[in-house]
């Protein structure tokens, strides 16, 4: 039997059981996949118990990203740029570790709307925190023209230009309080803050001075459709929800582990968000 799982602390709130289950009882796998809470303290033990007893690999979240870049032997160049890693697949007792937080924004994107292309475009991105990395360097590799960040902290913005070494001349960091005006630059808008999201603040951004022809993406999924989206759609802007990339970024993963790439369905969309 194949055996996976996806460790954080804590780890009860992850859809990742939910997802890979899902696939290995459509596809007819033998195979399992667990949440596994371990406090940053039992990390390396618990990987190392889990090595033992014979895991193909496992996901990691919150707060273990960053930490678990030490533990691996290798580490893909995607999570070497990102700076973080949320897959990590075990061989010959080795670590291998991989970002597919990218991976699953592009094909969100291109699931909702096949025929849209990145190349020499200018993205409006609201956030700088570990998912903007990873949205930052997928956008990068598809050849945008242009990349606006807009942080509450301007300094954090700042560092994921920085981090972008040579490809560092393609990002643009703006004030805040610019954010309204600066939408009239946007081919992609793309929110990837808390704001928005059950029991946060909300987004406060109006939309006045969107192109037409933008198309926005807020990666929060609860609720499926956020205030911006909501305004988005009212000026008659294609909108993207965030579910997608939530399940999408475990395809690569899943393929990895179990041998094939699963299919994003709308019943695995429904059952996610139920």
């Amino acid at each position: 039997m194949i055996k996976a799982g996806v460790i954080g602390h804590p780890v009860s709130h992850s859809k990742s059981p939910l997802i890979h289950n899902y696939w290995i009882k459509t596809y007819g796998l033998n195979g399992s996949y667990e949440a596994i809470d371990a406090a940053p303290e039992n990390l390396k033990s618990e990987i190392r118990r889990l090595t033992d007893e014979g895991y193909q690999g496992f996901n990691v979240t919150v707060p273990h990203k960053e930490a678990i870049l030490e533990l691996c032997d290798k580490v893909d160049l995607g999570a070497q740029n990102i700076g973080a890693v949320n897959t990590v697949v075990i061989q010959n007792g080795a670590l291998r570790g991989m970002n597919t937080d990218g991976f699953g924004f592009l094909h969100n994107i291109w699931d909702a709307n096949p025929k849209f292309y990145f190349e020499e475009k200018t993205a409006v991105i609201l956030g700088a925190g570990g998912a903007t990395r990873a949205i930052v360097s997928a956008l990068i590799g598809e050849y945008i023209g242009q990349i606006i960040l807009l942080n509450r902290t301007r300094a954090r913005a700042e560092t994921i230009r920085e981090e972008m070494g040579c490809m560092s001349d393609l990002i643009v960091v703006e004030d805040w309080d610019h954010r309204v005006e600066l939408l009239a630059r946007a081919d992609l808008l793309i929110n990837t803050t808390s704001l928005g999201m059950q029991g946060q603040p909300p987004l406060d951004l109006d939309l006045k001075a969107l192109p037409s022809h933008a198309l926005v993406n807020d990666i929060v999924y609860a609720p499926l459709q956020t205030d911006l989206l909501r305004s988005a759609q009212e000026r008659g802007n294609p909108t993207v929800t965030g579910i997608g990339m939530l399940i999408h970024q475990a395809r690569p993963a899943f393929k990895e582990w179990f041998g094939l790439l699963p299919d994003v369905t709308d019943e695995l969309k429904k059952l996610v968000l139920e």
